[in-house]
């Protein structure tokens, strides 16, 4: 390995500040920095990058940039630089009862939505035909929708992705380069929400375009010839070109990059951890290094989506958070935020914050101005509120199992208590305050892919079919940027289908492994 490709940068953009750290070829931190995010996103990110490559001796050392961005979340959340899509469903007819997008906000909608289209296809979860492909729908649809993109999503095609397949030829017949989000790629089963995670996969294409172009500008003009990737929402990592087919799966990067560093910083593989921030505190919990994914639905911006995210606890609790309005049961708790540094107590303003109750507990030495003596009781008292709050976020995410450590992570971790009732133990490793940056730049990419089988009915029929699945996930976690040689099967379940006319068996494979050319 050579000199020159002993360095990566790893940058993650939170709601308040973006972090960004150097790591060597052991996974070390040799430069690490905050800074506050900016309302464009790209500038506080441009910030990081610059203030981290200036901490470290030789830039022309660095060769690969992970991010973690918000860009996709907050391009949903506020309805801009959305593309216009035609969305196509292979349904009918036996879902043209509830038309495609029905449940989303009026506004999204209005941004997002080129044309709708139900059109003869689709499966049964057994994998037989509802009907044949109408080709000729599908043609007449694209003629008459103008759109930047196309999603399309078949009755439960992740028991057959055939028909999909076929119409993504057609968009390429029928209007050339056109993008196509297909939605066996992006969700789960469950068509509504399935279809909803591919329609906003489709309308983030441009966004994903412009947040690339932006970052390979920012590259370039620091003379950086690198190799970039993007964090995705399960703690592995993505090749840009792979990013750019399927955007969405950058959103609820931030939770996942930081338990991933998390496991990195503590070397703990199974644990419960705890990222305390400015305004929140997001517990989760670690399975075998990787994020403990929701079983649920998610919802991005009013809609109801199905592909996998992290299973993540938030609680109004940070270390900006406003004591005096902490327990109160008629209002939420309120925070200062990024502010912090200029309001709280310890820091000369006169906002009794959490982070001056920390500081009063002897918990933290943050800060320029001793705590005034008649704050004391009140701060005390918050203490011992967010104590509870803490041990209760605890119990809800633990679900009874109390052997495993918990792993504090984030900028205002010093609120945690060394002892939390239902944990083993409370670790604090080194760099925490940047464990989401870690994450990001931690070096494995990462693939999964779920289907339908019919049962098996012997062991050699299994063995086949688990194999074959095991194989669509290891070539995805390939094409998101993996060393083929080095994949590995990181997670595998079999959930047996119930009230079907034949047995079936619904498999759920995620590989990864180290990025091409990392020792």
């Amino acid at each position: 390995m050579s000199e020159r490709a002993a360095l990566r940068v790893g940058i993650d953009v939170g709601g308040t500040n973006t972090d960004a750290v150097v790591l060597d070829a052991a996974g070390r931190v040799v430069a690490k920095v905050k800074r506050p995010t900016t309302p464009d996103v790209t500038g506080g990110l441009c910030a990081a990058l610059d203030a981290v490559l200036a901490a470290i001796p030789d830039p022309r050392q660095v060769t690969r940039v992970m991010l973690g961005t918000t860009h996709a979340t907050n391009a949903i959340l506020e309805r801009r630089s959305l593309g216009r899509v035609a969305v196509l469903r292979l349904g009918a007819p036996a879902t043209t009862s509830v038309p495609p997008l029905s449940d989303w906000p009026e506004d999204l909608r209005a941004a997002v939505v080129a044309g709708t289209a139900i059109v003869r296809g689709g499966r049964f979860v057994d994998g037989r035909e509802i009907a044949p492909l109408d080709e000729d729908a599908i043609r007449r649809f694209l003629a008459e929708t103008p759109a930047d993109a196309v999603a399309v999503t078949g009755v439960f095609s992740p028991a057959g992705a055939d028909q999909e397949l076929r119409v993504r030829e057609i968009v390429r017949e029928e209007l050339g380069d056109v993008p196509v989000s297909l939605s066996h790629e992006i969700g789960t089963l469950g068509l509504l929400e399935r279809e909803n995670a591919t329609v906003l996969n489709a309308a983030l294409y441009g966004v994903a375009r412009e947040v690339t172009a932006a970052l390979e500008a920012a590259l370039a003009a620091r003379g950086l010839a690198v190799e970039t990737f993007f964090a995705q929402n399960d703690g592995t990592l993505m090749s840009v070109e792979y990013a750019a087919r399927y955007p969405v799966l950058t959103i609820g990067s931030g939770p996942a990059n930081s338990l991933r560093g998390a496991a990195h910083l503590s070397g703990v593989a199974d644990a419960i951890v705890a990222d305390v921030g400015g305004t929140s505190t997001d517990l989760g919990v670690l399975v075998a290094g990787f994020p403990r994914e929701s079983s649920a639905a998610v919802e991005i911006g009013g809609v109801t989506t199905n592909f996998r995210m992290p299973d993540i606890l938030s609680i109004a609790l940070g270390g900006g958070t406003i004591i005096d309005t902490l327990g109160d049961p008629r209002e939420a708790p309120r925070s200062v935020g990024y502010r912090v540094a200029t309001e709280a107590l310890v820091f000369g303003g006169s906002t009794p914050t959490m982070t001056d109750a920390a500081v009063a507990a002897g918990r933290g030495s943050v800060g320029t101005r001793p705590v005034p003596a008649e704050a004391r009781d009140r701060l005390t008292a918050a203490v011992q509120v967010a104590d509870e709050l803490i041990a209760d976020a605890v119990d809800r995410v633990s679900l009874g199992k109390a052997d495993l450590p918990l792993v504090a992570v984030g900028g205002a971790a010093f609120l945690l208590p060394d002892r939390i009732p239902g944990v083993r133990e409370v670790l604090r490793p080194a760099h925490s305050e940047v464990a989401n940056a870690v994450g990001a730049a931690i070096a494995l990419a990462g693939g999964r892919f779920e289907t339908i089988v019919p049962a098996a009915r012997d062991a050699a029929e299994r063995a086949a079919s688990l194999e074959s699945a095991k194989e669509e996930a290891a070539a995805r976690a390939v094409a998101a940027g993996a060393d083929p040689a080095s994949v590995r099967i990181v997670e595998l379940s079999e959930i047996p289908l119930s009230y079907l006319p034949e047995p079936a068996v619904r498999l759920h494979v995620k590989a990864a492994g180290p990025l091409a050319g990392m020792p």
